[in-house]
């Protein structure tokens, strides 16, 4: 009898630590990129590995349901988009440094935070686009969108947008606080509108003639070149990469974070080497035309023929540090109003 029970809680131990065992090979993530981007990653990754990814998909709120769930957080991995996104994990004390030589081998040391809180995945140039009325321009730079000789002729979308509160604080950080004063108001002088709609809604203001200049990230110029509704505002211009002669393009970025009490952290680090290594970053590239950080990747075939071009090699972490300056100023010139 005593034989029998052992051998049953034998056998209950074993399955027990079987299922913990089972249950141990996922890897919970948060996102803020689009199901379409990141499930075919997620797909090869546990094809690869074994490892299965659960995911949350949300479009904002994310730091705040962590900081509500706390050490009870199941989530292991945030991804997300701008820089300014992922320092709110780190300054909310939500993330975790990363210490990996993979992950340092893949991901350029201007594109990781200095602690390894943070890493890029994905490069997104603001560009400027211009109207095919008039000849491509030989050259153009950020200065030009505050130039007199634009003055009513440039769209943009709200300055407190993101994207373009990262292109303020890339000025900030190259100029400094008083030129990039002056330069917006520059560009709010030239502005053909009241800022309004999206990046796409820019473009095809110019094709409707309101204004001849806009400034929009690049991969939504691919976007639109594959929607049949939204080609012909492509179409109607020019992609432009600024300051060739100067710093370069600005560049921001999408990217990771490992949560602060990650359960399943020993996962959750083995799907940041697979988002930064060849397969994933080609992937990226492809599917959502955005620029892999890793250098080794190339960029898909459409974005290739927009030429290459030169990007500023401004560390990331500066536009995080020049954010709340960049935000400041914007509301000084009421860029918006």
């Amino acid at each position: 009898m005593l034989k029998k029970t052992l051998i049953a809680l034998s056998a209950t131990s074993l399955m027990a630590a079987s299922a913990i065992a089972q249950a141990a090979e996922v890897v919970n993530v948060y996102s803020y990129r689009q199901p379409f981007l990141v499930e075919p990653l997620f797909a090869d990754f546990t094809k690869d590995t074994g490892i299965k990814v659960n995911v949350v998909f949300a479009k904002k709120g994310l730091s705040e349901r962590l900081e509500r769930e706390g050490k009870l957080s199941p989530a292991d991995l945030v991804l997300t988009t701008d820089i300014s996104r992922l320092m709110n994990l780190v300054e909310k004390d939500l993330s975790q440094p990363v210490k990996s030589q993979s992950i340092n081998k893949d991901i350029p040391v201007q594109y990781r935070d200095p602690d390894g809180e943070w890493f890029a995945l994905t490069k997104r140039v603001r560009n400027i686009y211009s109207t095919k009325r008039t000849g491509k321009p030989e050259s153009i730079t950020y200065d030009d969108l505050a130039d007199p000789k634009y003055k009513g002729k440039i769209c943009t979308r709200s300055g407190k947008n993101a994207y373009n509160v990262g292109l303020v604080a890339s000025y900030v950080a190259h100029n400094g606080e008083k030129a990039t004063r002056e330069w917006l108001e520059g560009f709010k002088e030239n502005l053909a509108r009241r800022p309004q709609g999206n990046d796409r809604a820019q473009v095809k203001a110019i094709k409707e003639g309101v204004c001849d200049l806009s400034i929009g990230n690049s991969y939504y110029y691919g976007a639109m070149m594959a929607n049949d509704e939204q080609r012909p505002w492509a179409e109607s211009v020019y992609i432009n990469f600024p300051d060739q002669k100067g710093n370069g393009s600005h560049v921001n970025v999408s990217g990771m974070v490992l949560t602060k009490y990650a359960p399943n952290k020993d996962n959750a680090v083995k799907l940041m080497e697979f988002l930064a290594g060849d397969k994933a970053q080609a992937t990226y590239a492809e599917v959502n035309m955005e620029y892999p950080v890793n250098p080794e990747v190339p960029v898909s075939k459409i974005v290739a023929s927009w030429g290459e071009f030169k990007s500023d090699d401004l560390p990331v972490y500066k536009l995080a540090e020049n954010y709340a300056t960049a935000q400041k100023l914007l509301d000084e010139v009421r860029f918006d109003l």
